[in-house]
């Protein structure tokens, strides 16, 4: 027994040795960052007798630290798989000048206790994550206990020893500023533990101010300031699924255009109501289905971009202030027909890494919580949707939609499932009202694209037909839209916008006159993190699709989001 323990205490150093070497790669990883970008860190106490800890130091903006887990844990389980070596040789990076060489190439040559990436290199300047130092060190304590196992003579010589010795003292000081920014930050979530808010649950806010008018002819608007505020409660349960519960409250009111068209409806007029009073209008439930799939539930306030890829990247933000202006340019207005209360499931198919088809249904109904005969969640409005996602590696992607509706009499066609015998959120009134106020059924079908050439430049686009079919006389018609969008991702500064998008709003074929021309342009200024600013124009010809010439809109908007 005696001997074991000596053996044990003798080899003891080698566990110091990786350990320093470990901590020394941190260090030096930390001196090619900025100030700014601080790494995780681990510490790992110099005194043989005392506790390891492991410390992962977050950056300093707490709303990322989820993100950087999740990257640490798809670096760690996808490329940067280690590998044994034998010979400090086998490292193409590691060089005989290299201050470290002779710990390191003890290490591996003596002990074969450190391993390295596939592709031949170890790293040795990058910072260390935790994955890679449990891979370490657990591969030094199996060698440990192999030498005492098969009872090796002359584990450590004296000049191991002394070398331990002076790369403990020449590091001493460095280990103890550790030592304290680990005090320091073990202090700090202590004091956020005490104070959080919840376990389970982060508040996310946008508010966005917004000046608009229409400088067009026939124009009896006024210039005006409006607002809209939303307050999301995302909670977790199991750490792979999401409640949301949106606060929301806004005053923003559209402006009015010929023949009471919905064609300059912005995001931001999407809110609960006009006169800034709180309200739920989100209530919904994300959960995995196995490894690739998803399902969404959603109480109130559910729209179908929620769970279905809109292919319409950058210009799509959920109707958010950092994305397009207008309805139209954010997302195919397919999208638009029915919401409210429902269910969607979106499910993955294969593991390739450059094919990835995946299939979306859901299910929506517009007056889901009114038990009186013609509506419930089945009897009155709903929306059925099936699509096909067919994604090529990360540039292209083509989806296939189908949405079949039911519509009361006198309720808009592109409602986002408000059920509103009144409004719409896109087209014309006549796209919208098919017929003379009768109920009615459509089959709507869309086809979706996408292609990302750089990651400097989108292109995307869509183009939609609607087969109305009334239940009154002469009620049937057909109804298009389609539409084409250029987006330049940190033109300028990284984290801007510029986006350009054009097309032909929600129009009556049957109706006559001159097609309803949308073309938008915008530009976001990133002010920093949680501030940007959003200057743009919309241009409309012919708004309302009249059959007499309408003078043109033209729609300026300046628009200020705040993210926290």
């Amino acid at each position: 027994m005696s001997d074991l323990w000596w053996k044990t205490l003798v080899l003891s150093p080698v566990v110091l040795g990786v350990t320093v070497l470990c901590s020394s790669r941190v260090i030096a990883a930390k001196t090619l960052d900025s100030a700014k970008d601080i790494k995780a860190e681990v510490f790992l106490a110099e005194a043989p007798t005392a506790s390891r800890q492991l410390v992962a130091q977050a950056k300093t903006d707490d709303n990322n630290v989820l993100e950087q887990v999740k990257r640490y844990s798809s670096e760690a389980n996808n490329q940067n798989s280690l590998s044994q070596v034998t010979s400090v040789s086998q490292f193409s990076d590691v060089q005989p000048t290299d201050w470290a060489f002779q710990a390191l190439q003890s290490l591996v040559e003596r002990y074969g206790c450190i391993a390295g990436y596939p592709n031949g290199t170890y790293r040795g300047n990058r910072a260390l994550t935790r994955y890679e130092f449990a891979a370490g060190l657990n591969a030094c304590l199996d060698r440990v206990n192999e030498l005492i196992a098969t009872a090796t003579a002359d584990l450590v010589t004296k000049q191991d020893l002394a070398t331990l010795q002076r790369l403990q003292e020449e590091f001493s000081a460095e280990l103890a500023t550790l030592r304290g920014r680990v005090d320091s930050l073990e202090a700090r979530t202590a004091e956020l533990e005490a104070h959080q808010f919840s376990t389970t649950t982060k508040l996310v806010g946008e508010a966005i101010f917004a000046v608009t008018d229409n400088f067009g002819g026939n124009d009896d608007n006024n210039t005006v300031f409006q607002d809209r505020v939303r307050l999301d409660l995302q909670t977790s349960f199991t750490g792979k699924d999401t409640l949301h519960t949106r606060i929301a409250a806004g005053n923003a009111v559209g402006l009015t255009l010929p023949n009471d068209t919905f064609e300059g409806t912005q995001t931001f007029n999407l809110a609960p109501n006009t006169t800034n009073s709180a309200a739920i209008d989100w209530l919904s439930y994300y959960f995995p289905l196995g490894s690739n799939s998803q399902v969404y539930i959603a109480a109130t306030g559910g729209i179908h971009s929620d769970y279905v890829p809109t292919v319409n990247p950058y210009f799509e933000d959920y109707d958010g202030g950092n994305g397009a202006l207008s309805t139209f340019a954010s997302e195919s207005p397919i999208y638009r027909i029915g919401g409210g209360a429902g269910i969607g499931v979106n499910l993955g198919f294969g593991g390739g890494s450059t094919f990835k088809p995946s299939l979306t249904l859901g299910y929506f109904g517009s007056e889901p919580n009114n038990p009186l005969g013609g509506s419930g969640l089945f009897e009155g409005n709903y929306a059925a949707l099936g699509q096909l996602n067919l994604n090529v590696g990360d540039r292209f992607t083509l989806a296939a939609t189908y949405v079949h509706g039911y519509h009361g009499g006198g309720t808009a066609l592109f409602d986002a499932g408000s059920a509103s015998t009144t409004s719409g959120v896109v087209g014309t009134l006549q796209a919208n009202f098919v017929g003379a106020g009768n109920a009615y059924a459509s089959n709507s079908y869309g086809v979706e694209a996408a292609f990302k050439p750089s990651d400097k430049l989108s292109i995307s686009g869509f183009v939609v037909y609607s087969d109305i079919t009334g239940f009154g006389a002469g009620d049937d018609g057909e109804v298009w839209s389609y539409g084409a969008g250029v987006a330049l991702p940190d033109f300028g500064k990284k984290g801007n916008l510029l986006g350009i998008f054009a097309g032909a709003q929600p129009y009556l074929g049957s109706a006559g006159g001159d097609r309803p021309y949308h073309i938008e342009g915008f530009y976001r200024y990133r002010v920093s993190d949680n501030i940007s600013i959003t200057p743009g124009v919309i241009w409309l010809t012919n708004p309302g699709q009249s059959t007499t010439d309408n003078e043109d809109a033209v729609i300026g908007t300046l628009r200020t989001t705040f993210n926290f």
